[in-house]
């Protein structure tokens, strides 16, 4: 073994060492890497960043852009509205929720997909007292494996088709992993529906603060418009209570009624009083064509660029609220803010929002241009609460957004333009159509799995090119040699599904992919079975909450803890490991062409 090649893996070591010690971030273990490696010459300076510039980071970028945009549009909610309602039991639950949850995998990244249908289960539950233990886990595992059926539905796809390109000159297609997806996203279904009594039902899931602040109720108001009393003519057609929001009160023509009741009729320009939460007030603002309170109130803006930003506060003591309500002090006219709406603990608000008179400790949801924001709540002495997005109606773009990522997913399939170029594209539209602000786009990226796969990518390439991956291939193929192709594609399976786990499942093919193409080239096969085993054993970690991102974000909603994955991830597992190799070898030929 040479010097460099025994640097090189001496990095990687040291790395996949750290990845599973768990002490630091993965981010800051990639960038450290890669840092030693420039240092040590390992990787030429010219070279250092080009991770960074590759199509994988583009692509993977322009997905989570794309699927915050088909969430943010409440076009999912509203297709499965009529069918959540029959959902009365978790045996019910798990296999609608978790097909979905598949389906849209293959059209988005896979986390963007379970991001978007976490909400909608966790409403499920609320309703029908289901654990949410019962639910996420199998939706998490169903996003793994439909994640597999397209190149963008995983991050570990589109690396193994740069490796492919890499390697061979030609990439993968969008759809070249359809038919094995679709097979183990099949089985997998079948498996999780019928497996998921395993998982633990009475966990009691984490909350965080953003989360607690977020179950306080807010009265907000919205005016009736023409659409809205044609369609929902009294206060029952409305079905509030199915959202978790209360009419408080209908003021017409500046006069009050409390307590409404259910046949009272709508009329255009009632305006409504609604409480709840923030999400339940959002879905109700969504679903019905109201004039929320943030519409026909904006306020200016220091520039015509900048973005209108809403956000929660509490009035502390000393503020300049304290005893006046938002008329009486001119907020919009002398500090340039909207009162979107308040939250008072232990008394329901019946007045307008305008007229309501403030106290201290009451939660405020204020809007203004985002670089005002700042000076104007320490000018009204209140202070920010939890980050997190507020959103209480506004402008919601349904079609456009599915029909921008439809026209994408189209042009790749006929091989009008690259994946890459497709869902750039698509994720620049989203935020010109207005689907999705510039802030929300950032916010949607995931800077630790995009830092991990650009600092990764040239270090794992310097394996490559001081002769590491040759060296580990020889190994591999004298010891497979004389075994069946079907099992020597499992071996490698096996080998990325165990490494995931701890190298993250990114880096796993960035290292494993080279490695199983040279294999099979030793071994005198087809490489590309081999990168499809790779791909698939790194994107199903069923086993852990750190392998793969959609395991962690189910984590503490779900309450679980790290020995529950095994429960219903272990099944799993060995579906794939059984059925997988056959698969890909059946669609795949193993003979070289």
């Amino acid at each position: 073994m040479a010097l460099n090649q025994a640097l090189a893996f001496a990095i990687i070591a040291v790395a996949v060492a750290l990845f599973a010690s768990g002490r630091l971030r993965y981010d800051i273990v990639a960038l450290g890497a890669l840092l030693v490696a420039v240092l040590t010459g390992l990787v030429p300076p010219d070279k250092a960043f080009s991770g960074f510039t590759s199509d994988v980071v583009v692509i993977i970028a322009s997905a989570l852009v794309v699927s915050t945009a088909i969430a943010r549009s409440g076009a999912i909610e509203l297709v499965l509205r009529p069918l959540l309602g029959r959902l009365k039991s978790a045996a019910t639950q798990v296999p609608v929720l978790a097909g979905v949850t598949g389906v849209l995998s293959m059209g988005t990244k896979n986390v963007g997909a379970l991001a978007i249908l976490m909400p909608v289960a966790l409403q499920v539950t609320r309703k029908t007292g289901t654990s949410p233990s019962s639910l996420l886990m199998p939706m998490s595992f169903m996003s793994l494996l439909g994640g597999l059926v397209t190149l963008v539905g995983t991050s570990t796809n589109i690396i193994v088709s740069q490796v492919r390109q890499e390697t061979q000159g030609k990439p993968f297609g969008m759809f070249d992993f359809s038919l094995v997806g679709l097979a183990l996203s099949g089985m997998g279904l079948v498996l999780v529906s019928v497996a998921w009594p395993l998982l633990p039902r009475h966990r009691q899931p984490q909350t965080s603060m953003a989360e607690a602040v977020g179950d306080a109720p807010y009265a907000t108001e919205a005016t009736v418009t023409e659409e809205a009393a044609k369609a929902f003519p009294t206060v029952s057609d409305l079905k509030l209570a199915g959202d978790g929001v209360k009419l408080t009160a209908i003021a017409v023509q500046g006069d009050q009624r409390e307590a409404p009741l259910p046949d009272a009729a709508l009329h255009s320009g009632d305006v409504l009083i609604l409480e709840g939460e923030q999400e339940a007030l959002d879905r109700v603002l969504a679903r019905v064509p109201l004039k929320a309170a943030r519409e026909g109130r904006e306020v200016e803006k220091g520039e015509a660029i900048e973005e209108m930003r809403s956000v929660e506060a509490v009035v502390q003591g000393g503020s300049v609220l304290i005893g006046a309500s938002a008329q009486r002090l001119a907020l919009k006219e002398q500090y340039g803010v909207n009162l979107l709406a308040v939250g008072r603990g232990g008394e329901r608000i019946i007045q307008r929002l305008r007229d309501v008179t403030l106290r201290p400790g009451d939660i405020l949801v204020l809007q203004a241009g985002e670089r005002a924001l700042p000076t104007i709540m320490k000018t009204l002495g209140v202070l920010p609460l939890a980050e997190r997005d507020v959103r209480l109606g506004g402008v919601r773009r349904r079609i456009s957004p599915i029909l921008i990522l439809a026209i994408a997913m189209v042009l790749v399939a006929i091989k009008a333009v690259p994946i890459a170029i497709a869902f750039f594209g698509a994720a620049v539209l989203m935020v010109m159509v207005g689907a999705l602000s510039m802030r929300d786009a950032y916010e949607s990226l995931e800077g630790q799995v995009l830092v991990l796969i650009g600092a990764l990518t040239p270090v794992s390439e310097a394996v490559r090119r001081t002769g590491g991956t040759d060296l580990i291939a020889h190994g591999l193929a004298n010891v497979l040699h004389g075994v069946s192709p079907t099992l020597a594609l499992g071996a490698l399976l096996v080998t990325a599904m165990a490494c995931s786990p701890f190298l993250h499942n990114a880096p796993t093919v960035l290292v494993l992919g080279p490695i199983g193409v040279l294999t099979a080239q030793r071994l005198h096969l087809n490489p590309d079975p081999f990168l499809m085993a790779v791909a698939t054993g790194a994107g199903c970690d069923f086993l852990t909450p750190i392998g793969h991102q959609c395991n962690t974000l189910v984590a503490g909603p779900g309450g679980y803890r790290f020995t529950d994955y095994w429960r219903l991830g272990a099944p799993l597992s060995l579906m794939v490991i059984l059925a997988g190799p056959p698969l890909i070898a059946a669609v795949w030929p193993l003979s070289p062409h």
